[in-house]
């Protein structure tokens, strides 16, 4: 019974709340019970605030029983991953160089609409050291795995909340996506994760990696997805690029028809080597979208390659992260973050205006293309999990972690919202992703999309031993 409340959805347990069938205090114990029995295998979770939140877990109860719940999100277990600022808990962005001891009073914008949703924190979710890479470990808190096959990495850089998601550690998870940080975790774990158009999900303090890094929801369901980013997406002035707080109800997205849409289909964005077991399966999940009313159309790749575009505006990002650091401080990170701060010392003011010219380009023709069209799907990824503490597959001769994941960053260059839909395994019982992106701030059609596709495909978890 914990384990079936612990894998229970966020609107599931709010509905139980309101008849109270369900306790808020009964739904947080069963997620820290799986917490408990899972997180020294998988490293979900860098920290675990038992009593705080089973302290929130009873005052949301109190609040449900007096019929005067505190938000849309009151009693829910929640995690948050640890590059967020999270009032009273250290943030320690997997890296060995902050001190933990510091007085740590503030919460991140969406960190503070969750809470004052009335959201029930469980703990701080692991990432790489600054989430500079699209896998999950660090020096500090080790390795995370993936709880299809605890050989295999489970992505990154929010690869702990992906996890925690996947295997009823808590209902709603907090993720953050600078280059596919939300969907390469979400494509290889199977669960639903949604990156938010740029400023949709207000941040602060901003990323080393600038305009480049979104946020948004990790969840199990479709429809969870869409009353988390509901919340998190609040206004809050000190995120100078964020946009107003939306007027629309986004799970009312989950209940549209697609028939009739004209949906874009690019199997490879013209250069990405796909694996054939993930090609097939994401074709598989076209024709379903197809049978549903869908006008899908195989299309030329709407944006040329971009890898060196988004390297460029990478390596600047690591060498702002690392401008005041000393070389003694330096010493301590992982070697990978200072191979990409010694690249990002190597480019010229004239090489990263180019870059930001040739972004706009980028940016622009995907502008043009939703004129046309009202989402482009892919794949998530070309290739299944690989083994885990390895930044690429081990003998593919791959320079770095976003060579492996090519359908990812061209959508954090181009500020789009985009999502990666479970949609099958592979032979070896891994998961595929489907990837639906769409015109700035029409998260709407992307929602509709995944719940028309996750009605007839209902979201698999992974049988835990």
């Amino acid at each position: 019974m914990s384990t079936d409340l612990a894998l229970m959805s966020a609107t599931d347990l709010i509905a139980g709340f309101r008849d109270h069938s369900i306790s808020p205090r009964e739904a947080t114990a069963a997620a820290l019970d799986q917490i408990s029995a899972h997180n020294d295998r998988f490293n979900a979770y860098c920290l675990i605030d038992v009593d705080g939140a089973m302290a929130a877990a009873g005052a949301a109860e109190a609040r449900w029983q007096a019929g005067t719940p505190m938000g849309p999100l009151d009693g829910v277990p929640t995690s948050i991953k640890d590059l967020s600022l999270t009032k009273g808990w250290p943030t320690l962005r997997g890296s060995k160089i902050i001190d933990p001891a510091q007085a740590w009073t503030d919460d991140a914008p969406y960190v503070a609409h969750l809470r004052s949703a009335g959201a029930v924190f469980l703990g701080k979710t692991t990432t790489p050291e600054y989430g500079w890479k699209g896998v999950t470990d660090s020096l500090l808190t080790g390795i995370t795995r993936n709880p299809w096959d605890d050989r295999k990495t489970p992505g990154g850089s929010s690869g702990g909340a992906a996890v925690a998601a996947a295997t009823g550690m808590g209902a709603l998870h907090q993720g953050s996506d600078g280059g596919g940080s939300i969907r390469m975790p979400a494509g290889y774990t199977g669960i639903y994760g949604l990156k938010a158009t740029y400023g949709q999900v207000p941040s602060w303090p901003a990323s080393p990696f600038g305009t480049l890094s979104h946020a948004g929801p990790m969840t199990r369901t479709v429809r969870d997805a869409a009353l988390m980013l509901k919340v998190m997406a609040q206004h809050d002035p000190r995120d100078w690029y964020g946009l107003p707080a939306p007027h629309h109800d986004w799970t009312a997205a989950t209940e549209t028809s697609i028939a009739g849409w004209r949906i874009a289909y690019s199997p490879d964005l013209g250069h990405a080597t796909v694996d054939p077991e993930i090609a097939a399966l994401v074709a598989k999940a076209v024709h379903v979208l197809r049978d549903l009313g869908a006008d899908v159309e195989e299309v030329e790749a709407p944006i040329p390659p971009c890898r060196d575009v988004f390297e460029a505006h990478w390596f600047a990002g690591a060498i702002n992260l690392a401008r005041d650091w000393s070389d003694a401080t330096r010493a301590q990170l992982d070697p990978g973050l200072n191979d990409i701060i010694s690249a990002g010392a190597q480019i010229t003011l004239a090489d990263y205006q180019a870059a930001v010219s040739q972004r706009e380009v980028i940016g622009m023709a995907m502008n043009s293309f939703f004129a046309d069209y009202d989402a482009l799907l892919t794949p998530t990824l070309p290739i299944a999990a690989f083994d885990a503490g390895q930044e690429v597959p081990t003998g593919s001769g791959l320079p770095r972690w976003y060579d492996w994941s090519p359908f990812s960053y061209p959508f954090n260059l181009s500020q789009h919202p985009a999502a990666s839909m479970p949609c099958g395994l592979t032979s070896d019982g891994l998961p595929a992703g489907l990837q639906i992106v769409s015109a700035k701030y029409r998260e709407d059609k992307i929602l509709a999309i995944s719940a028309a596709y996750e009605q007839v495909q209902p979201i698999q978890l992974p049988a835990l031993d």
